[in-house]
């Protein structure tokens, strides 16, 4: 072989290589937590120390899996180990990214606000509908508002 033809047979293994590494991995999906209460741990067992303890509907990014157990990414990027039976992958779910967020009666700032707004930062729901920029949710007790889709983070 020519030195042409060495250089590129190796530009081609090289850029298919790196082709190969950008593609999402088919383990990094999102996932939300489906029962009332999950705690997220440190690590991947019950023996590992608890984190944080969230409600229903918040949304992860599954980095991988590991037996039973998820190691998911919040919408901060903090770290965490949750067991696979307390989530699900069959609906999208948002979270707030901020505290004293407005939800509302409709898709736009022309509706009123639902009585149980402003919500904090953390704040959970299932995602029903997008429509324009303006997401449709439902909270753990069934309460539907819309929001403003730059104020959530949608998994």
């Amino acid at each position: 072989m020519t030195e042409k033809k060495i250089a590129f047979f190796s530009l081609v293994v090289l850029a298919t290589i790196s082709f190969l590494f950008a593609l999402p991995r088919p383990d990094a999906e999102a996932l939300c937590i489906q029962s009332k209460r999950a705690n997220l741990r440190q690590g991947p067992g019950t023996h590992f120390e608890i984190k944080w303890q969230v409600f229903q509907y918040m949304p992860f990014k599954a980095l991988r899996k590991k037996g039973n157990w998820y190691r998911v990414q919040d919408l901060d990027g903090d770290i965490f180990w949750v067991h696979g039976k307390l989530t699900t992958k069959a609906y999208k779910c948002a979270v707030i990214k901020k505290d004293k967020t407005n939800l509302r009666k409709g898709p736009g700032t022309k509706f009123a606000k639902v009585d149980w707004s402003p919500v904090d930062k953390y704040f959970s729901m299932k995602v029903l509908k997008i429509k324009n920029n303006w997401v449709k949710v439902e909270d753990g007790v069934g309460d539907r508002a819309w929001i403003y889709r730059p104020l959530v983070w949608i998994r």
